[in-house]
């Protein structure tokens, strides 16, 4: 297996009721999604509301990580922006010796076109000393990275070895599935689709419920790889019903109220980020309590 394949999980920031940082839950959930055999780690993702941290709490929080999983997994950190020069600042003064890749959303708000994606990327790939894993997730920056343009950047610079999908868009993933060279990795960044995506070919995924269920999410991912499809759809069709309550209001507000009911870590986000409202939080309670895995 490669290094950019199996189950990584999107690691969240566990807080206090105060809003700081809980490191000793943040080791917590390091541990426990090591114990429960997932691949990697990502860190500094979306899901872990990088957007809501300063410099020194991220280097607080890469620091608290790489010495809890002292060396066990590949870890890959998330850094990325719609400002291209100060995504290369971040670059080049981060020690980055202790991950295996950057994982680098696609520029939001400013919505450039394929040809601005193509050479904000372009500029990445010039300054990193490390492996680039591109992530296209439209729903949340209002613009998506073509498939076209995916194949361009993975052709044209070799440190670009893989993407997070998360555009939902099947038809674009298979394009870039069928047309990629075999040096090129294509991850799920979409929990629900990551069983279908793998029977089309993709390597792995960058997980969320991987973190409330690890052992669970990545024996269905390590089945599939292995083309054991009738034993990974019995474990994808029971973490289906997950989905609905983790996504409905928003992530990672399903994943933290689901931590928080498995004694990990306190169901507490910050602004402008809320907690999930009672009732779906009572019904995601019910669903926890009743589902057999």
């Amino acid at each position: 297996m490669n290094k950019f394949s199996g189950t990584g999980v999107a690691l969240i920031t566990p807080f206090n009721n105060d809003k700081s940082i809980d490191f000793n839950s943040l080791e917590k959930l390091v541990e426990f999604v090591i114990n429960g055999g997932v691949d990697f780690l990502v860190v500094l993702g979306t899901t872990g509301e990088t957007t809501s941290l300063n410099d020194k709490e991220q280097n607080e929080v890469i620091n608290c990580i790489k010495k809890t999983n002292n060396y066990r997994l590949p870890m890959i950190l998330g850094i990325g922006g719609n400002n291209t020069s100060n995504v290369l600042e971040k670059i080049i003064s981060t020690d980055l010796s202790f991950f295996e890749a950057i994982l680098s959303v696609t520029p939001y708000y400013n919505k450039p076109t394929q040809e601005g994606l193509y050479q904000h990327y372009k500029a990445i790939s010039s300054v990193s000393p490390i492996p680039i894993i591109l992530y296209n997730v439209p729903s949340r920056t209002s613009v998506n990275l073509s498939a076209e343009t995916t194949l361009r950047l993975a052709n044209d610079f070799s440190n670009i070895v893989a993407i997070k999908e998360a555009s939902g868009d099947l038809d674009q993933i298979k394009n870039i599935l069928q047309n990629k060279s075999s040096n090129f990795y294509v991850l799920s960044g979409d929990d629900g689709l990551t069983y279908e995506m793998i029977k089309n070919g993709a390597s792995g995924v960058i997980s969320v419920i991987g973190q409330s269920h690890p052992k669970e999410f990545s024996s269905m991912v390590s089945l599939s790889l292995k083309k054991n499809f009738e034993k990974a759809e019995i474990i994808h069709n029971k973490l289906f019903g997950y989905y609905h309550y983790l996504y409905s209001e928003g992530n990672p507000s399903g994943i933290k109220a689901l931590l928080s009911l498995l004694k990990i870590s306190k169901n507490v986000l910050r602004l402008p980020l809320v907690p999930i409202s009672n009732s779906l939080f009572n019904n995601l309670n019910h669903f926890f309590k009743d589902e057999s895995l």
